[in-house]
C-alpha cells in the first residue's frame, strides 16, 4: 500500500473546518496515471477546505488508495461503492456531500495551477444567481485548449467546427465555436459555453439550477449547465487568471465508447434546447451526422496524429 500511495500535503490536525467554506468535487472513472497527480495538485492548493472525490469506478489498485487517502488525509470525503453512475450524477452526488459555499469541479486528469482557486472565486464578485465560473485550461505545451472558451453550441456550429470548415473557408468563419485563438482577455468576461474540465458554482448557483441534468451519462452536462444558467438570467464567465493543465485523452476506456457518449449527449441537448419545431426537426435530422462524426474522430486522431 505504501508503494502506491503518494506523499501529500496535509492539514495539521483539527484543521478541517466544521463548514468548508471552498469544496472541490472530483468524479473518477478509470483515470489511469493521471489521476495521483491532479489529486496532489488539488491538496497542494491551500485554499481547498474539503475534496470530494466520488469514485465511479476505479481499478483495485486505484480504489484502494483513495480509500488510504481518505482516512490519512483530513479534508478527503470518498464515495465509492454506488457503481459507474455517469459523471453528471456523480457531480450531483459530489456536490450534494459537499458542505461549501464554492463548489469547485475538476476532472481527474487536470492539474490545478497555483492561484486557480483564488481567481475562481474572485469572479463570482457582482455576478448574478445562477453563475457558472470556468478555468483557462491549457496543454501541457502552455499553449490554451482547444474547448476552454466556447460560443454557441448548435448542430450546425457543431457540424461545421467538427470538420474543421470554419477554418477553411473564411465565409464560415463566424459559425466557429472554438475561441482560444482570440486574444486572452485580462479580466474575467462573459463567454457562451466554458470547458467542464475545471469550473465552479455557489451552492446558491448549483441549488438554483438543480445541479447537472443527469439524462447526459458522459459529456455534454457541461454545455447544458452553461445554457440552463445563461436561460434563468444568469451568467457563464470565462477566468482567464484561473489555469489548469489539461492532459486529456488518459481514460483507459475505449476512446470509441467515450465519443459515443460525447455524440450521444450533443443529439440530445440539440432536441432539448429545439425551441421550434424547425429546430427540433432540424436536430433529429441531423442527429445521425452528429452521431457519426463523433464516433469517427478517434480515427482521425490516429491518421492526423492530434485531436481534433
Amino acid at each position: 500500500m505504501n508503494s502506491i500511495l503518494p506523499s501529500f500535503t496535509t492539514l495539521a490536525a483539527g484543521a478541517r473546518p466544521a463548514r468548508p467554506n471552498i469544496s472541490v468535487v472530483m468524479v473518477v472513472y478509470r483515470t489511469g496515471g493521471a489521476l495521483l497527480e491532479s489529486i496532489r495538485h488539488v491538496l497542494d492548493e491551500p485554499l481547498v477546505d474539503e475534496f470530494v472525490i466520488v469514485d465511479n469506478g476505479s481499478s483495485p489498485r486505484d480504489a484502494e488508495m483513495l480509500r488510504a487517502l481518505g482516512l490519512t488525509e483530513p479534508r478527503v470525503v470518498l464515495q465509492q461503492g454506488h457503481g459507474n453512475v455517469g459523471f453528471a450524477r456523480g457531480a450531483n452526488l459530489g456536490a450534494t456531500t459537499a458542505k461549501g459555499e464554492y463548489i469547485v469541479f475538476i476532472n481527474p486528469d487536470a492539474n490545478m495551477q497555483p492561484g486557480c482557486i483564488a481567481a475562481l472565486v474572485t469572479a463570482f464578485r457582482g455576478q448574478p444567481v445562477p453563475t457558472v465560473v470556468g478555468a483557462r485550461v491549457m496543454n501541457t505545451d502552455g499553449t490554451e485548449q482547444r474547448g476552454g472558451r466556447r460560443g454557441e453550441v448548435t448542430p450546425i456550429t457543431t457540424l461545421l467546427s467538427f470538420g474543421h470548415l470554419t477554418r477553411r473557408y473564411a465565409k464560415l468563419a463566424g459559425y466557429e465555436i472554438h475561441r482560444e485563438t482570440e486574444p486572452l482577455p485580462r479580466a474575467p468576461v462573459p463567454m457562451p459555453t466554458i470547458s467542464g474540465a475545471c469550473f465552479a458554482l455557489r451552492r446558491a448557483d448549483f441549488e438554483t439550477l438543480d445541479g447537472f441534468d443527469e439524462g447526459y451519462f458522459l459529456h455534454v452536462e457541461d454545455i447544458d449547465l452553461c445554457w440552463r444558467a445563461r436561460q434563468a438570467g444568469g451568467q457563464v464567465i470565462f477566468q482567464p487568471k484561473a489555469q489548469v493543465v489539461h492532459l486529456g485523452h488518459t481514460s483507459l476506456e475505449h476512446p470509441v465508447k467515450v465519443e459515443f457518449h460525447k455524440g450521444v449527449g450533443l443529439s440530445r441537448y440539440f432536441i432539448k434546447r429545439a425551441d421550434t419545431l424547425q429546430r427540433y426537426a432540424l436536430a433529429v435530422f441531423l442527429a445521425p451526422a452528429i452521431m457519426l462524426m463523433s464516433v469517427c474522430r478517434p480515427l482521425l486522431w490516429k491518421i492526423t496524429g492530434r485531436p481534433i
